[in-house]
């Protein structure tokens, strides 16, 4: 079983940047996605943006033009960039491996965008 790990999270103020990563342990052959989630407070947990096998992206219409994924095929390891963050980015972020029999989940990391 694949596991995967997120790091980046912390306090950031407000139009301030991070950067995300989350690696996978295991051998991981091929993968369908790669992708970041985040659930806020009394919230439903909603896509931040995915990554193809094939390198096409998409996004949640919030962070569009302001975050940016990638991926290291070669690493297993899936990035989230984050600029001009706002309070309402704050959020456990997640992210999502859709491999070609199952799903896996990092267990998440904390954003918060506060001054």
């Amino acid at each position: 079983q694949v596991r995967l790990v997120e790091s980046g999270g912390g306090l950031v103020q407000p139009g301030g940047s991070l950067r995300l990563s989350c690696a996978a342990s295991g051998s991981i052959f091929s993968f369908n996605t790669m992708g970041w989630y985040r659930q806020a407070p009394g919230k439903e947990r909603e896509l931040v943006a995915i990554i193809t096998s094939s390198g096409s992206t998409n996004y949640g219409d919030s962070v569009k033009g302001r975050f940016t994924i990638s991926g290291d095929n070669a690493k297993n390891t899936v990035y989230l960039q984050m600029n001009s963050l706002k309070s309402e980015d704050t959020a456990v972020y997640y992210c999502k491996f859709r491999l070609p029999t199952y799903d896996t989940w990092g267990q998440g990391t904390q954003v918060t965008v506060s001054s």
